[in-house]
């Protein structure tokens, strides 16, 4: 058995603003497992300015994961838990070593075409023009449950773009989301929730920054909107740590990107915290390619979670890579009549 990685950069159709910033380029890795004459591919999705593995050490890591790779998947977890998105590369790269086709890591009725996952709408930051142009899109294009990233642009305008969405449709017919991503001052945030909670939203992520523990727990606790926990899952590696945290902070929901929270098992870990504290969950995507964008699909259907899911980014860049994952009428689903083409 040998391993190998290889770096490859995606690049944005259009500058994707979050108030983090705006996003042209989007790095990511592959790791590509080789035995017996099959091959498994993975990709270990690492997000910069994000993720807890973005660390100088990061490719001297995936180095060493690569020649020790004789070690066995469960080994080399173990070893690695400081680098979930190396961990997570790993869990797809040995899966698909595994799989009698190609990518196929979970079979199912999602991946044979006969079913598809309900998905929300992504609505990136930009002018009030802009942002004004994506919903309607969205809305076109059949989506009934849209997520709105605010926090970076006037906050008087971001609360008309919601009024004028509730103005056409109501809270029935259109499910509404919004991502702070950690923008809200704690000493601001309460008064902002109230006032977004006029527009009958589902829920807010992340309205503070992560870290702020006993702020957070205040503001769940006293929220007139739900709250899902994103960014603050980051970096927290123990299951005990896990179970620790939601029983402190009490979210209505936690949100999980498996490329930043350490794959398959640190989301099932994380899943298994939520449920002992009746905390909900759904599941999202970090900006990998389709590669790593299949393996997080095909898992969530295995949830069998209604929720509208986070992982309608495969259409954001100009190079990723063909394959069957189609959106249509706001679901994601597999269509058979389009190979693979990883062409790295």
């Amino acid at each position: 058995m040998i391993a190998t990685y290889q770096k490859y950069t995606l690049n944005f159709k259009q500058p994707s603003g979050t108030s983090r910033g705006v996003l042209k380029t989007k790095d990511t890795w592959f790791i590509i497992i080789e035995s017996d004459g099959k091959k498994g591919i993975g990709e270990c999705g690492m997000f910069r300015g994000l993720s807890v593995d973005d660390r100088p050490d990061f490719e001297s890591v995936l180095r060493w994961t690569c020649k020790n790779v004789f070690l066995g998947k469960e080994v080399l977890l173990s070893k690695l838990k400081e680098f979930p998105s190396i961990q997570f590369g790993l869990e797809m790269a040995f899966l698909d070593l595994d799989a009698s086709v190609s990518f196929e890591l979970f079979p199912s009725e999602f991946t044979k075409g006969k079913t598809a996952i309900p998905i929300n709408g992504l609505i990136w930051m930009g002018t009030e023009t802009f942002m004004r142009a994506q919903i309607k899109s969205k809305i076109d294009a059949g989506f009934d449950c849209i997520k709105l990233k605010i926090g970076a642009i006037d906050f008087q305008t971001e609360l008309a773009l919601l009024k004028s969405i509730r103005t056409h449709f109501s809270a029935t017919d259109i499910e509404l989301r919004v991502d702070a991503n950690g923008a809200f001052k704690p000493e601001e945030a309460l008064e902002k929730l109230k006032r977004l909670s006029d527009y009958q939203l589902h829920s807010i992520e992340q309205p503070i920054k992560q870290g702020q523990v006993e702020e957070m727990a205040k503001l769940c606790e006293s929220t007139p909107l739900d709250i899902a926990l994103d960014e603050e899952l980051i970096g927290v590696f123990d299951l005990t740590d896990k179970h620790q945290l939601l029983e402190t902070v009490r979210p209505q929901y936690i949100i999980l990107k498996p490329t930043l929270v350490g794959g398959y098992k640190g989301s099932n870990e994380w899943i298994e915290a939520a449920n002992s504290n009746t905390i909900g969950h759904w599941i999202t995507s970090a900006l990998e390619s389709n590669v790593g964008l299949n393996a997080i699909a095909q898992w969530t259907y295995t949830l069998e979670n209604n929720r509208p899911q986070g992982l309608g980014t495969g259409s954001l860049f100009t190079n990723n890579f063909t394959s069957p994952l189609v959106v249509e009428q706001g679901h994601l689903k597999y269509d058979h009549n389009i190979n693979w083409n990883f062409n790295l």
